[in-house]
């Protein structure tokens, strides 16, 4: 008997499945997104917490900078402390005044910016002086107030006596 040849058997074509769909998304896809928003939500969280915290140094700073050598040191000694008021507890930093407020002030900087104690004869002295202080000298205490908003300001690390009011609510 002969072979036939390929041309004369009776043959269907072949037909090719439908390629697989994306949808439904398989569970390990799901997961995938959910760490994805979740990813997402903690950073957008931080970044607003962030620029919250910041924002009392900010606006601090920008007084800081439209305060004059008229207006003097008692001007430079409030702005600190309401700054340092929306970081710290009332009841910490309210009763400070002379020494003990320039102590605190160093103490909430790193050891190489402090300089508070340094000028306390100038803090002193303009703070409690009709005279005015030179104008090195005031621009001395400016920058050493500038210094302690940029560097303490938000503070990094609250210890458990200066936890704000709020927190104890």
């Amino acid at each position: 008997m002969a072979t036939p040849s390929v041309q004369q058997l009776p043959l269907a074509d072949i037909h090719l499945p439908q390629a697989p769909s994306f949808w439904p998304l398989a569970w390990g896809w799901w997961v995938l997104f959910a760490v994805v928003i979740f990813a997402i939500a903690v950073v957008v969280t931080l970044i607003r917490r962030k620029k919250h915290a910041d924002a009392a140094q900010k606006e601090a700073l920008q007084k800081l900078s439209l305060i004059t050598e008229e207006q003097g040191l008692p001007a430079l000694n409030t702005l600190l402390k309401q700054a340092a008021l929306s970081y710290y507890s009332r009841a910490v930093v309210a009763p400070l005044t002379g020494e003990a407020w320039l102590a605190f002030l160093d103490n909430q900087l790193p050891a190489k910016y402090s300089g508070f104690s340094e000028l306390k004869s100038v803090w002193l002295s303009g703070s409690f002086s009709n005279t005015p202080l030179s104008s090195d000298d005031f621009q001395q205490c400016k920058i050493m107030a500038n210094t302690w908003l940029k560097h303490a300001l938000p503070p990094r690390k609250l210890p458990s006596m200066t936890q704000k009011e709020s927190s104890n609510v």
